[in-house]
């Protein structure tokens, strides 16, 4: 055993948890620094929130060592068993949740707070490495896509009970797992199309966004129509007629079906040309035609739920945080508040930074979770431009050696789950730094290893060390 532990020792990857351990010390000085009182001066005072990262960093440490001595092959082994557990916790939350900060994600047992949503990381990416692994397994089929998108979809769905959309949100992260697999690339583009147009349709009116998938569904019609050109040229000639009628009966003040709106005008129009294309393409057999079609369908459908997607099910906060992003309603005093300090804090900070300890932003509290989702603008403003140029450097450099650990894996579980600790890193990287200077909206997620909290600094450490674990016994 002691012979084994020793192998283990010398074939981990030093570099990674080297990286690793810097991290969690900046996190750990970031968190003083931030909520740091001289009434409290001590940073082992456990009654503040940088004594209790100690205890978390100290609880993670150790837990990062009974990983390294947990067999490698128990992950592979119970798959299964592992991804269940994690659903029964997201159920258990759901009956026995504690709500705080607005969410009723919490277990509370005595002393012990956690949460299971930010858990679910590890659960799913070893349950989809399971199943991805087993020789009967094929990602390009039907069967294979429904079996993934349902162990992603059922948990994402149980959190969104719980009221973290953010959390939910990190699910999404695994699409990059599964096209790393073999997923069809039409797959993941039709989703970020998807959010393109979701996001155009708030911005636009909807009809500006439905014309624009008119355009680009004819323009992708011509680059493949090939011998079948005079087809798509006699429809897109057609169709421009049959779409100018409306505008020309508005240009002569023709009252004919006045009572419409516009966009009831389009679909009025769309309809039945659409069922001519579809009789067309089946019977001449063009299978580009009806791809658009479908394509175009869909499109009309999803522009159109936006309104009600937007009004009905998203919260007014998500609702306000989206305005602000998209520029709609500025406002700097509301919803706008966080990311307007933080980009403050950030820009004075300027190349070299205030200094530890010196940051005005974050010593007078102008920057609501300040320790938290919105630790970086601390980093930036106290260390500077510098500061967290070496900040995203660390994390690129750990994100690149994660992904070379998994690319050396001889056997396809090691690969499937060092791809899916890779991909949760780099969204809460990309995400939770975006927020603070404005570019992605701001859906309550933490900087790994760096913001305070136990349950997201465990979740991580988790992540990492099962993947070091499998690495190093690589055979």
């Amino acid at each position: 055993m002691r012979r084994r532990n020793r192998s283990v020792l010398k074939k981990i990857d030093w570099w990674v948890v080297t990286i690793y351990i810097v991290l969690v010390l900046i996190g750990w000085l970031s968190i003083f620094s931030a909520v740091y009182d001289p009434e409290h001066g001590q940073i082992f005072d456990t009654t503040q929130r940088y004594g209790m990262q100690l205890i978390w960093i100290l609880g993670a440490w150790f837990l990062a060592v009974v990983i390294l001595l947990i067999p490698a092959r128990i992950y592979a082994l119970f798959s299964n068993l592992i991804y269940s557990f994690g659903l029964l916790l997201l159920i258990i939350v759901l009956v026995f949740g504690v709500e705080r900060g607005g969410s009723s994600s919490w277990l509370v047992m005595g002393p012990i707070q956690f949460q299971p949503a930010e858990m679910i990381k590890v659960f799913v990416s070893v349950g989809l490495a399971g199943i991805m692994s087993r020789p009967h397994f094929h990602i390009k089929t039907w069967r294979g896509i429904f079996q993934v998108a349902a162990m992603i979809l059922i948990p994402a769905a149980l959190i969104l009970l719980e009221k973290e959309t953010g959390l939910a949100l990190v699910l999404s992260a695994f699409v990059i797992v599964l096209y790393r697999e073999g997923l069809p690339g039409w797959i993941p583009v039709t989703g970020i199309i998807a959010i393109i147009l979701f996001l155009l349709s708030i911005i636009w009116d909807p009809l500006y966004v439905l014309w624009l998938c008119a355009g680009i569904s004819f323009f992708i019609g011509f680059l493949l129509a090939g011998k079948k050109l005079p087809v798509l040229i006699t429809v897109a000639l057609l169709t421009g007629a049959y779409f100018l009628i409306p505008m020309l009966l508005e240009l002569f003040s023709i009252d004919l079906f006045a009572h419409l709106e516009r966009y009831q005008w389009f679909l009025l129009v769309a309809a039945p040309l659409v069922v001519v294309l579809l009789i067309v393409a089946f019977r001449r057999r063009i299978v580009y035609l009806k791809t658009l079609l479908l394509a175009f369908v869909s499109s009309i459908i999803l522009i159109f739920s936006v309104g009600y997607v937007f009004n009905n099910i998203l919260k007014p906060h998500q609702q306000a945080r989206i305005e602000t992003l998209l520029g709609i309603d500025d406002d700097i005093y509301g919803s706008g508040y966080n990311v307007h300090q933080s980009k403050i804090a950030i820009g004075s900070g300027g190349l070299t930074g205030k200094g530890f300890l010196k940051g005005t932003q974050t010593k007078f509290n102008f920057v609501p979770e300040q320790s938290t989702d919105f630790i970086f603008c601390s980093i930036g403003e106290e260390w500077g431009f510098l500061g967290a140029i070496l900040v995203i450097a660390l994390y690129m450099f750990l994100l690149i050696r994660i992904i070379q650990i998994s690319e050396r894996q001889r056997h396809s579980f090691g690969r499937i789950y060092g791809y899916g600790v890779a991909s949760c890193i780099f969204f809460h990287v990309f995400i939770n730094i975006g927020m603070t200077i404005g570019i992605t909206p701001v859906i309550g997620i933490p900087l790994p290893f760096i913001s305070y909290g136990g349950s997201s600094l465990w979740t991580f450490t988790l992540l990492l060390f099962i993947l070091l674990k499998i690495d190093a016994s690589n055979e």
